[in-house]
């Protein structure tokens, strides 16, 4: 139903969102994704936008809206919904993600810490960036910390396990 009515927009050029390949249309935003909002005809409303610790992006008149749990088209519909009818008669808004939240890595690799997610990453994917496993780390022995509607659970992994934005990847020690 939400697509049909996207679609229907877009033929009149009520655009409320970027064409997206379709693992982003279903992405959810989090801490640390970085947006770019464009209100059309109006530059000093739009801008590149951080989702901030408290799960919000900070907008001129409008001041926060809440973005944690939303896909851009959503992201997109809720500022237009703010800016009417109190500031703009028929705003037009686009939501397009520019960069996800990061990922971190802990455990037995060389550089432990946080890295900036590549769409299709797997876990061996993440090792590297982090410089490799060490001589202690166990490569069977992988689990990512993963967040599932408000709560996380660890997951089993594999090297080609897929990561995902905000996931915590740690591997273990091997015992001898």
């Amino acid at each position: 139903m939400f697509e049909k009515f996207l679609r229907v927009l877009l033929v009149w050029g009520l655009a409320i969102g970027p064409l997206l390949a379709d693992a982003d249309r279903d992405y959810r935003l989090g801490v640390g994704d970085k947006v770019k909002v464009a209100v059309f005809g109006h530059p000093e409303l739009s801008g590149e936008l951080v989702v901030n610790g408290g799960g919000n992006i900070v907008l001129p008149l409008i001041n926060e809206v809440s973005a944690v749990g939303l896909t851009i088209y959503e992201l997109a519909e809720r500022i237009t919904w703010k800016l009417k009818p109190d500031y703009l008669v028929n705003p037009r808004v686009t939501v397009a993600l520019l960069s996800y939240r990061p990922y971190y890595i802990l455990g037995e690799v060389q550089n432990a810490g946080s890295y900036p997610y590549v769409e299709g990453m797997t876990v061996l994917n993440a090792v590297a960036l982090a410089g490799g496993f060490t001589e202690r780390a166990n490569r069977r022995k992988i689990t990512i910390e993963r967040k599932f509607g408000k709560t996380r659970k660890k997951i089993r992994a594999t090297q080609s396990s897929r990561v995902e934005p905000g996931d915590i990847v740690f591997v273990k020690q091997r015992f001898f």
